[in-house]
């Protein structure tokens, strides 16, 4: 499998190409789904979704499917279908973990500042205690306090665009345009060769 980057004109869609010898190779082989619910090859969805991420997120995405030996009608007909299916299914798992994440987020924020109020209360009662280690212990609870807060924090600040981004790009693909031809045949190469032609002396 080998794929070309085409970057064509503005309203243009930016080509993700595809080489293979039969459509099989583009499925999971082990999947006993229909043909339109089966699964892409674990290798093809990572170098599809590889390179996807590398493209401008303004811009349409087209998949370009060349193979050496023709599909069934049938298959040929489904395929666009099939693609935008499997991406549509991996963008509802996606977004369904982003929700997850941010209610988890939610929930680590409420028991962070519930925790580390808790803290500072607590330092404020070990002041009334006469010792040389007040200082030590209310430290010790304000720092105990904004570590129980680095969950929510580290959520919040880094975990959600990851997942908010790649659910993005799924939705993408689920919608992208999908091309079908077949790989032209070395005799057809042959038969239309310009270099050959061109070396043809015109009758007289």
């Amino acid at each position: 499998m080998s794929a070309t980057h085409h970057g064509a004109m503005s309203e243009n869609p930016i080509r993700i190409e595809v080489r293979l010898r039969e459509l099989a190779q583009l499925f999971n082989s082990m999947d006993p789904s229909p043909f339109s619910e089966r699964d892409l090859d674990g290798d093809a969805e990572e170098f599809i979704v590889s390179w996807a991420r590398e493209l401008p997120a303004h811009r349409t995405i087209e998949l370009f499917v060349q193979l050496a030996v023709p599909p069934p009608p049938t298959r040929a007909a489904a395929l666009e279908g099939a693609v935008r299916h499997f991406f549509a299914e991996r963008a509802s798992i996606k977004r369904l973990e982003f929700r997850q994440l941010m209610r988890r987020g939610r929930q680590s924020l409420i028991i962070g500042l519930v925790f580390l109020t808790v803290c500072i209360l607590l330092g404020h009662l070990v002041e009334a205690l006469n010792s040389n280690a007040v200082g030590v212990y209310k430290e010790g609870l304000t720092i105990v306090g904004w570590v129980a807060m680095w969950r929510p924090l580290e959520i919040y600040l880094y975990d959600w665009w990851p997942l908010r981004d790649e659910w993005r790009l799924l939705e993408r693909l689920a919608e992208m345009k999908v091309t079908l031809v077949q790989a032209p045949t070395p005799s057809a190469a042959a038969t239309h060769d310009p270099a050959a032609e061109k070396g043809k002396n015109p009758k007289a």
